[in-house]
């Protein structure tokens, strides 16, 4: 009767150690994980981007904008790497200062184009 017991408890050892569905769970997690990184973290960061460099390729004369700085003003001139921004300042006859900045310094544009 030992004799049965122990092959019943071998047979299920050899079973156990061949390698089957659970040979693979840690693929299945590694593949599980960059999924959630991949559409927790970076396809929402692309998105930013792209809506980012389409907002900064839109920009016109005339545009009221903020920058990342906090400065807000209209945009009077456009280079192809600058933005030159009005903005109202005391100190000058006319109550306007120009200031050059980066595009990419640009972090919203509250004017609306239809």
């Amino acid at each position: 009767m030992f004799d049965f017991l122990s092959s019943v408890a071998f047979a299920e050892g050899e079973q156990a150690a061949v390698p089957g569905a659970a040979g693979y769970m840690p693929i299945i997690w590694i593949v599980a994980m960059f999924a959630l990184f991949y559409f927790m973290l970076i396809r929402p960061q692309k998105k930013q981007e792209k809506k980012q460099k389409e907002m900064l390729a839109s920009l016109q004369v005339g545009d009221k904008v903020i920058t990342i700085g906090g400065i807000c003003g209209k945009i009077s001139k456009l280079k192809d790497e600058y933005v030159y921004i009005e903005t109202g300042f005391v100190g000058t006859p006319d109550g306007k200062a120009t200031i050059k900045f980066e595009r990419s310094a640009i972090k919203k544009v509250e004017t609306i184009h239809e």
